[in-house]
């Protein structure tokens, strides 16, 4: 049977696909019902076309925590049914493609925690939560940890990440490791984001022919679709926020030095962090309270003014108040996001409107004088950096991985094109290695450039000027079809100055395009977390912009759009 010749374009679906969809309907019941037998509750008589409510839909870590506590849930129960939202929905039905890995051991660890909380000898606030990990964090278990390279298939760490053996002290069951942009989008100018050699190209789940931006892709689309309770992703410039925006949950982009970058992958030191992404504000902030801390690898939590020591917090979440937007400073930048759609802004002026009715005093717009201005420099700055970080990496890899340098990645990878090139090139990883030293003076014209232009001439002297609380711009704009062919078709976004200043940013969702999600982001200077994230849960509050994906084929596109439009009127003219 041929494909439905009267549907819209972009919306025709085959038979295959609609009895694949059918297949999930069913599917899902069936996971609803077994999760409302974990539950210890009577299922309920569905049918496959009403799929049951997931018990696991929304969660949140303090509800799966109140769970475990009265005895509903065990730690054991949880998982199985995160693995089987997994395989029905990352592996089978939709498709999503967001999961690279899963932990063998999973399972045997979540015995061992259930055994603890019947001990009543509890880790920490994650005790017994599923959580999922971007590809370029090392694990010391048996998940390999490649940054979506075939060049590092295998790379068995011999240390947990600092941040992972943060998360395993607080309890946390570390699920598994989610596709991402290969090399963290760091080896091509017309890359695809979210496709990686190892794990191919995901999908969004709130309109499959969509991207979910990148590079933390799988960690987002993986939130967002419930495949866990939340997931741990990194940024040198938008790879936090930008996906976490696309994907329409919480994303925090820590200022530099607040998180240990210690057993990840990197790009560039001046920039990279990790980061919580999450569905809501609360447990992004537990998350947040459980990674951050003073690492001996890592100088950066360690060195300088106003060090991790003395600004980390064990508990983020004591700062969450819902009326923290009155009398609130807020500044609305709106130059930093170019080229942002129309309906966009309109997002961003239904935010600010409702922001302002909760008592915020705005200022808008807010000239951030120096943004755009040091763009060259940045690259200038990274393409150093990557090389002699990466570099750094990969020599302390052991013999059994193939790579151990930059140059050794380029070459593997012209060796294997065909797994590896097929779809775009290599060229930043070519510019890197032909970059010179840390020492060179181009790079520390470039790095002084970046951070004065940034910093004290950016998004300090916009706080001062205007005696500001934070900062407020769209996120980006809505997720773009996929295109292998010709790579992203990002049209901007406002991840730059904090990314490049290392200062925090926060992103929430703000509503929806087409039924694609969209956020709003709130920055500020160094270490002003406690106080993004009262405004950013203050706003959630109010807004309540979030919903879960329902996994369409493509965004939801009115039939009028496809139809022609009727002659105008004789005398009148259209316009």
């Amino acid at each position: 049977m041929s494909d439905r010749e009267d549907a819209p374009p972009g919306t025709q679906l085959s038979r295959r696909t609609f009895l694949g969809w059918s297949a999930l309907g069913g599917a899902l019941a069936t996971l609803g019902t077994m999760e409302t037998a974990l539950a210890g509750e009577t299922p309920q008589e569905t049918g496959p076309a009403t799929p049951a409510l997931s018990d696991l839909e929304e969660a949140t870590i303090p509800r799966l925590q109140e769970g475990m506590r009265s005895g509903r849930y065990t730690a054991r129960a949880l998982v199985e049914a995160y693995l089987a939202r997994i395989s029905m929905l990352d592996q089978e039905g939709p498709a999503l493609n967001q999961i690279i890995e899963l932990n063998p051991e999973a399972l045997a660890i979540a015995d061992r925690l259930d055994a603890e909380r019947k001990a009543r000898k509890l880790r920490g606030p994650l005790h017994g939560i599923p959580i999922l990990l971007k590809d370029n964090i090392d694990t010391a278990d048996r998940m390999a940890t490649t940054a979506g390279s075939l060049a590092l298939a295998g790379s068995i760490a011999t240390h947990d990440a600092f941040i992972a053996a943060r998360l395993r002290a607080a309890g946390a069951i570390l699920l598994g490791k989610t596709n991402m942009s290969e090399w963290a989008n760091f080896r091509s100018n017309r890359s695809s984001s979210g496709w990686s050699g190892r794990g191919g190209q995901g999908r969004n789940p709130y309109a499959l022919s969509h991207n979910t931006s990148g590079s933390s892709s799988g960690s987002a689309a993986a939130v967002a679709a419930n495949l866990c309770a939340a997931a741990i992703g990194t940024e040198t410039d938008g790879s936090i926020v930008s996906p976490a925006s696309c994907c329409g949950i919480v994303g925090i982009k820590p200022t530099l030095g607040l998180l240990s970058r210690s057993g990840i992958i990197p790009i560039a030191h001046s920039q990279d962090t990790a980061g919580p992404m999450a569905r809501t504000v609360t447990d992004a902030a537990i998350l947040l309270g459980v990674l951050a801390g003073v690492d001996p690898r890592d100088e950066a939590t360690r060195e300088g003014p106003g060090a991790n020591k003395a600004r980390a917090q064990t508990d983020y979440t004591r700062f969450l108040d819902p009326n923290s937007l009155r009398g609130a400073r807020l500044g609305i930048a709106r130059a930093p996001t170019v080229h942002v759609d129309p309906e966009s802004v309109r997002l961003l002026d239904a935010a600010v409107a409702l922001m302002k009715d909760r008592g915020a005093i705005v200022i808008d717009p807010v000239e951030i004088a120096t943004s755009g201005k040091f763009d060259d420099a940045e690259q200038e700055v990274l393409l150093h950096e990557f090389k002699a970080d990466l570099n750094r990496y990969l020599s302390a890899l052991g013999p059994g991985v193939a790579v151990h340098s930059l140059a050794e990645v380029i070459a593997w990878n012209e060796q294997h094109r065909a797994e590896e090139l097929q779809f775009f090139g290599q060229e930043l990883m070519i510019m890197a290695e032909d970059r010179g030293p840390l020492t060179s003076k181009t790079y520390l014209d470039a790095l002084a450039h970046c951070r004065e232009l940034s910093r004290a001439q950016g998004i300090d002297a916009a706080l001062q000027q205007h005696r500001l609380d934070a900062i407020v711009a769209v996120t980006n704009g809505p997720a773009w079809p996929i295109d292998l062919v010709n790579g992203d078709h990002y049209t901007g976004g406002s991840s730059t100055l904090a990314a490049v200043a290392g200062y925090p940013s926060i992103t929430v969702p703000a509503g929806h395009i087409f039924g694609l999600p969209v956020g709003i982001s709130f920055f500020g200077t160094a270490f002003s977390e406690p106080q993004l994230l009262k405004l950013a849960y203050a706003y959630e509050q109010v807004s309540r912009a979030r919903r879960p994906p329902t996994f369409r084929p493509a965004p939801e596109i009115p039939d009028r759009a496809y139809r022609r439009a009727p002659a105008p009127a004789p005398g009148k003219t259209a316009r």
